[in-house]
């Protein structure tokens, strides 16, 4: 093992995805010693470059392996697991997602296929700033902080990204494979958390109607008091 890899290790950053500036100061000295350490350190695959100024230690020196989601945000900062990834994450559609779809809070949307990670894919939508998380959460993924849009965020930026109409809860169960259980477990507030959070109306429309659809076919499904 290296002395860079001892030395990051020892200071509890194996599992971190690390900037030239932290390693700066995990390893002390001048520029050009810690430039010549991580140099060795790529060359021999012992840390892995993210991107220019990030690095991740190798598989056989980390706890953890390296989750996408986290990797996703090192990518973009700023960014948060949604869509289809999200989706699939919490268990709401069937099928195995191979990209982490993100939202950025920037204007272009990226694709980026790294060699030793995957692919991953980075949209902008049209957001209210105040709103960007809303019903984004925090989780903790072996020991990797990630943040991850609920199910009903998830998929109201899908609507969003695909500019898609409401066709009715039909769509959601037989289109998106959706189980009516999940659709289920909305609550009344977790739509109100994302009225104004779409800039464009008709993506707010398609919310109102889902609710509405919701409401009545919950109250289709309430058992009904007999009378005495």
């Amino acid at each position: 093992m290296s002395a860079l890899i001892s030395q990051i290790t020892s200071a509890g950053y194996a599992d971190r995805i690390l900037s030239d500036q932290q390693i700066g100061r995990i390893l002390g000295g001048s520029d050009d010693r810690r430039y010549g350490q991580v140099k060795r350190a790529l060359q021999s695959g012992a840390l892995v470059r993210i991107k220019r100024g990030l690095y991740v230690l190798a598989e056989q020196y980390r706890e953890h392996p390296l989750h996408p989601f986290a990797l996703a945000q090192a990518l973009v900062a700023g960014s948060y697991v949604s869509m289809e990834t999200a989706l699939a994450f919490q268990g709401w559609i069937p099928e195995a997602v191979y990209t982490t779809v993100s939202v950025t809070p920037g204007r272009k949307s990226q694709v980026i296929d790294h060699p030793n990670f995957g692919h991953f894919e980075f949209n902008p939508l049209a957001l209210h700033k105040s709103g960007f998380l809303a019903s984004v959460h925090r989780h903790v993924i072996s020991n990797q902080a990630v943040l991850v849009a609920s199910p009903l965020r998830a998929l109201m930026d899908l609507v969003a990204f695909r500019k898609q109409d409401w066709q009715g809860i039909s769509w959601l169960e037989n289109g998106m494979r959706i189980d009516q259980s999940h659709i289920f477990q909305i609550r009344s507030k977790d739509f109100s958390v994302l009225r104004g959070v779409y800039k464009h109306k008709a993506v707010n429309e398609f919310l109102s109607r889902f609710e509405r659809d919701v409401r009545a076919l919950k109250s289709r499904k309430a058992p009904r008091r007999q009378s005495a």
